[in-house]
């Protein structure tokens, strides 16, 4: 797949995308950096809004068709559906989907990946659940021993977290570099008007997205910045980072006036 630098998404529900890595994948894939995503469900059992946008008989396929939106606002090179069921993914096979995140992983060699923190962000259980499984998926991608018919082992170089704010104190509260979780803050203000039109992609999700992100007094503020959390990898040299391929050298195709 040739030595393109690489970060793998991967998330549990459609609009998760928007609401954690739309910058960065606007700011990185203007880099040069190619981008994919694991989405597990499609967030059958979510809102339908109100007014409703569709009838829950439809909700699956709208929700779908929301998510391949805001995936082509953001310039996301290759979307994955892994079909599991909204709010049951916990009780998905575990061989299954290792297996299908272990394909993922050997297929395009990211340096870096990013998903939910162990406790699930907000501690919804797909979140939880999608976080054990990646990270079980990465230890198994960089052991020949696990499914060797999926290809050459990876090992990615670096995992990276939600950190333990919720979007609400995103733009709130005391500068976010100061918080301790936040290790990573990337400036995404460049692209804060991309990421509003990919959350108000999801049509069907109104409600709680103008609720946490527009019906508030510092909107902008709030979209201008995402912050990670380093889970393991490469030892930062300060804290929080503004470039996500900071100390890796994967990065070092990527200009350093333009990282970040």
């Amino acid at each position: 797949m040739g030595h393109r630098p690489t970060i793998l998404f991967s998330l549990a529900h459609p609009d998760d995308e928007s609401f954690m890595v739309a910058g960065v994948s606007c700011k990185y894939r203007a880099r040069g950096v190619r981008l994919v995503l694991a989405t597990a469900t499609l967030g059958d059992a979510g809102k339908v809004g109100d007014p409703p946008v569709c009838s829950r008989e439809e909700l699956p396929r709208v929700r779908e068709s929301e998510l391949r939106r805001a995936v082509d606002l953001l310039g996301i090179d290759a979307l994955h559906l892994l079909g599991y069921r909204d709010k049951d993914l916990c009780n998905a096979d575990p061989a299954q989907i290792r297996g299908q995140l272990v394909r993922l992983v050997r297929r395009y060699r990211p340096a870096l990946v990013i998903t939910f923190d162990p406790n699930g962000f907000n501690q919804h259980p797909d979140h939880i659940a999608i976080s054990r499984f990646t990270s079980d998926a990465l230890a198994a991608a960089a052991d020949p021993r696990w499914l060797p018919e999926a290809g050459e082992p990876h090992r990615v170089t670096r995992l990276l977290w939600t950190p333990p704010l919720r979007p609400e104190e995103i733009g709130a509260g005391p500068p976010l570099g100061n918080r301790p979780g936040v290790d990573f803050l990337v400036d995404i203000q460049a692209w804060s008007a991309r990421k509003a039109e990919a959350l108000r992609a999801h049509r069907t999700q109104h409600l709680s997205i103008n609720r946490i992100w527009f019906d508030r007094p510092d909107p902008e503020l709030a979209l201008s910045s995402e912050p990670f959390r380093q889970a393991w990898g490469p030892p930062l040299v300060s804290r929080p980072e503004i470039d996500l391929f900071a100390g890796m050298e994967a990065g070092k195709g990527i200009a350093p006036e333009d990282r970040g």
